[in-house]
């Protein structure tokens, strides 16, 4: 493929593979964004040198991860890549783990921790300077619903999109809500006893506490004692 251009296919008229590959360096090469948009179908089969049916198929493929849109009427433009097919293939992979090993279940809350334990540095020296005034409502609120008995997920999700948010970082807020979502569609079906309400606000408190104090080890240490209680669920 020549820079700034679609080239031929010389005879790769069904090679999806090819033409997906065409596609995305088109993009990367034209510096394109979400939302510009891309040549018409038949443009792209002239210079392509392909049929409508592969390039059809293979423009589904790419829509379907999000790497085109295509806007029935309108036309064609680059896409807005989101993390959906991470989250299908992981939320099947777990369910698929919850009948066997929990191998992938486990796998998932490991790799949602070392993001979680990894930022420590980052997240204490952020707190530092900015307070502590959007983490303390929350876990208050954790603490008023689980002296009712009640858990709380949407407190939970907010404390810890509270902590990483500050930090700039949009994947790391997109990977975690990917873990966290397919995780919530296998936890009622985990085996072991459940922690309590009062346990997991307990962990958040921890977590205020240890970030308040400054020491990014002693948070991290928190930190790994929040996943503790998963853990033991899966026989860890």
């Amino acid at each position: 493929m020549t820079t700034g251009g679609l080239g031929r296919a010389r005879g790769a008229a069904g090679n999806q593979s090819f033409i997906r590959d065409q596609m995305k360096s088109f993009i990367l090469e034209r510096g394109l964004k979400a939302g510009d948009p891309l040549p018409n179908e038949q443009e792209l089969m002239a210079q392509l040198g392909v049929g409508r049916h592969p390039l059809r198929e293979a423009m589904k493929a790419l829509q379907a991860v999000g790497i085109i849109e295509i806007r029935h009427g309108y036309g064609t433009y680059v896409g807005q890549v989101t993390l959906d097919a991470l989250e299908d293939g992981l939320a099947f992979r777990m369910s698929q783990s919850m009948a066997g090993d929990l191998r992938d279940v486990q796998n998932v809350l490991e790799v949602r921790q070392a993001i979680e334990v990894g930022l420590a540095d980052e997240v204490v020296a952020h707190f530092a300077t900015a307070g502590f005034d959007t983490l303390e409502p929350i876990v208050a609120r954790m603490e008023t619903k689980a002296a009712a008995g009640e858990y709380f997920p949407d407190e939970d999700w907010a404390f810890h999109q509270a902590l990483y948010e500050p930090l700039g970082n949009a994947l790391v807020i997109d990977l975690l809500s990917v873990f966290w979502r397919t995780f919530a569609q296998v936890d009622a079906r985990l085996p072991g006893a459940r922690y309590t309400p009062t346990d997991a606000a307990g962990w958040h408190r921890d977590l205020l506490n240890t970030l308040q104090s400054g020491n990014p080890t002693t948070y991290a240490t928190a930190m790994k004692t929040h996943f503790q209680g998963i853990h033991t669920r899966l026989g860890d």
